[in-house]
């Protein structure tokens, strides 16, 4: 899985990307730049309001998961998936409709 590892990438992408939000996750996406290929990327963030580490690790991975079933990353976009209280509880099917409902909102998927 194509991942975006740098900072200043994600911060790009927090600039420039369409959003879509959900009681389970953010989504952001934004088209992969010129001349880096159609590949697309993804990035997981889980950030401190969430709990200690071990809480913003579990909710990466399955966020990770999550992704892999829907088909992720897509080809054409680097996405930031983001990790909110509610994914803590949700159940795999509750993250997969998250995820789908957000991606076609912003378009990438159908």
């Amino acid at each position: 899985m194509g991942t975006i590892k740098s900072s200043r990438e994600i911060d790009t992408v927090f600039r420039e990307a369409r959003r879509s939000a959900h009681p389970i996750i953010i989504l952001l996406a934004t088209n992969t730049p010129q001349g880096r290929g159609q590949a697309g990327r993804v990035a997981f963030i889980a950030g401190k309001k969430l709990g200690n580490a071990v809480v913003r690790n579990r909710s990466k991975r399955v966020l990770r998961e999550a992704t892999r079933r829907c088909g992720g990353p897509w080809d054409g976009y680097d996405t930031l998936v983001i990790a909110r209280p509610a994914t803590r509880d949700a159940s795999p099917e509750e993250l997969d409709n998250a995820l789908l409902a957000g991606l076609i909102q912003l378009g990438i998927a159908k």
